[in-house]
């Protein structure tokens, strides 16, 4: 683990109340651990901005019996493999399924794929969940 270093610095009262509130509901055991996570989570934007090369999760929901739809997300997926690593499959109910798709690869393009999957007929909501390589995370 890196070598830790101690920092001080003022904070608006109502500022304070909300980082502990904040802190709190994030489940974090101190504001540390909490203030880490923000500068985690804006390196990680900073990435995406940037163009760098990072990690996303597409959701989607569909109705499987919307005619073609399973075929075309398939074939949609097999035109990206460079970008989708990985996939997976689960049944809501007779009706619904979701599926999760890995992807590695420049934001923009993974932005585009996201798009393209979401718009497909049939699909009920699609997701895209942003993250980064963790190179500049420790």
């Amino acid at each position: 683990m890196p070598e830790s270093v101690r920092l001080s610095f003022s904070i608006e009262k109502s500022l304070l109340k909300q980082l502990e509130r904040l802190t709190r509901e994030d489940g974090c055991e101190n504001r540390s651990e909490f203030i880490r996570g923000l500068i985690r989570n804006r390196l990680v934007e900073e990435d995406w901005q940037k163009g760098r090369e990072a990690l996303a999760t597409i959701t989607l929901v569909y109705d499987h019996h919307s005619r073609q739809l399973s075929k075309k997300l398939l074939e949609l997926q097999h035109h990206q493999h460079t970008e989708i690593m990985a996939s997976t499959h689960i049944h809501l109910d007779e009706h619904r399924c979701a599926e999760m798709i890995m992807m590695k690869g420049r934001p923009e393009r993974i932005r585009r794929i996201a798009a393209l999957l979401g718009q497909q007929k049939g699909t009920l909501h699609s997701a895209l969940s942003l993250s980064g390589m963790g190179e500049h995370l420790t």
